[in-house]
């Protein structure tokens, strides 16, 4: 017996009691006591009724291979060489790379429930309640090497808010790698994406392209991440995840095969035009070094372009970060 096996037994918004769970499972009413337990350390809500048993405070539903597999245009399914979808993973990304060092990864796609180790760029964590997010990671080789992945990260960003954006959601992109919903109250992160690329500048190389995407979020969960945040259902409740899933694939696997031949250029205006802080002055945190500054644009290259002191200046990834100023 998994999580999955019980949710998908209380999915249907009906009261269970111990024993008939139980049965339906083949377990002791002790076991599934010990995992209604689990659901509620993992913030999935329950109500208990004496009489009557256990439901879920809230429907979640499960991700579904084989319907994300289904809503995938013909193109993307040529593309797609397999998706793999797990209850809990340490982190998605991990299993690809993993996949890429057996000599498989090409093409494919992996989705988990949850994830015990997932993280952001420059290792921070990434919060994940079980069944509430997507936590998607895609593979791809490319041929020419690394040096032609520059500003994939910021190509990726404008996939996801085209996906986004088709569901009603007003959003942003902060460079390098984050999305944001547009609240009344200001920008709040919506997702985040995280590259890790294997390989040589000038040799074959491969790519995980990893996101994690706030698709409903918990006050609870909101309440322990020290910056504003925000999840697709805030607008739009009724929106499916294995359709969001599904979209998210196609949209990448298309980026992904064409980014050999196109680079960033042609994605330049698009995530532009979503620029969270265009034209605004920001403060730049590199290592111990911070520093206002204006922003003038992105450069061909995905490098965001500022003004200090009058003087232009280029910043790539790696170990810089920009913060909108109030």
């Amino acid at each position: 017996m998994t999580i999955g096996d019980l949710i998908r037994l209380m999915r249907d918004g009906e009261f269970h009691s111990g024993e008939q769970l139980g049965e339906q499972l083949g377990v002791s009413r002790t076991a599934v006591w010990k995992q209604l337990k689990k659901l509620e350390a993992m913030d999935v809500p329950l109500e208990a009724v004496k009489g009557l048993g256990y439901r879920l405070a809230t429907p979640l539903e499960l991700l579904d291979g084989a319907d994300i597999v289904a809503r995938l245009p013909r193109d993307s399914r040529t593309r797609l060489s397999r998706l793999i979808i797990e209850e809990e993973l340490a982190s998605t990304n991990a299993l690809l790379r993993e996949r890429f060092a057996q000599g498989a990864g090409h093409g494919e796609a992996c989705l988990a429930e949850s994830q015990s180790a997932g993280r952001g760029r420059r290792g921070r964590g990434w919060e994940s309640p079980w069944g509430r997010s997507l936590m998607l990671s895609v593979g791809w080789r490319f041929e020419s090497g690394a040096n032609v992945l520059e500003g994939l990260s910021l190509a990726v960003g404008v996939v996801v808010a085209e996906v986004l954006e088709r569901h009603g959601l007003e959003v942003a992109l902060k460079w390098p790698n984050d999305v944001l919903l547009k609240t009344p109250h200001g920008l709040a992160k919506l997702a985040g994406i995280l590259l890790e690329v294997s390989g040589d500048l000038a040799g074959p190389c491969e790519v995980v392209v990893g996101l994690g995407l706030n698709v409903d979020l918990p006050e609870e969960i909101r309440a322990r991440i020290e910056q504003p945040v925000a999840a697709v259902h805030d607008v739009t409740p009724d929106v499916s995840r294995n359709r969001l899933a599904s979209e998210l694939v196609a949209g990448l696997l298309d980026l992904l095969s064409g980014y050999e031949e196109q680079g960033f250029s042609t994605w330049q205006q698009a995530w532009m035009r979503r620029h969270a802080y265009a034209d605004q002055e920001i403060e730049v945190i590199q290592q111990s070094t911070r520093y206002t500054a204006r922003v003038e644009g992105i450069d061909a290259s995905g490098n965001l372009l500022v003004r200090h002191n009058n003087e232009q200046r280029r910043l790539a990834g790696g170990e810089i970060s920009v913060r909108g100023r109030s």
